[in-house]
């Protein structure tokens, strides 16, 4: 089996043709239950001071197991670019695929 390099993430372009995930940095949360988002990861994804960002989870068998956080000026285009093709696939499946 071909090792990865470090530097690599567990689905680079390289290893799956689509860019993906990769950890960026740890952070750790306070009694209060707050954290710090890195600068250099704040400045990597053009998040300023005031900016919204959606909180978006991902469960597994009752168990959050992904949190992620999406600029919530980017969050209604991803929800559309999902839900239309969805949509169109169960207009197609109601309508038996004949075009109206």
């Amino acid at each position: 089996m071909a090792k990865k390099r470090k530097e690599e993430s567990c689905c680079s372009p390289a290893s799956t043709g689509m860019c993906c995930c990769k950890v960026e940095s740890l952070v750790s949360v306070d009694e209060r239950g707050q954290m710090v988002l890195p600068k250099e990861i704040r400045d990597k994804a053009k998040i300023k001071a005031g900016d919204k960002l959606a909180v978006v989870s991902w469960e597994t068998g009752g168990k959050i197991n992904l949190i992620c956080l999406v600029k919530s000026e980017d969050f209604a285009g991803m929800v559309k670019d999902m839900l239309v093709p969805m949509v169109g696939e169960m207009a197609g499946k109601v309508t038996g695929g004949r075009k109206k």
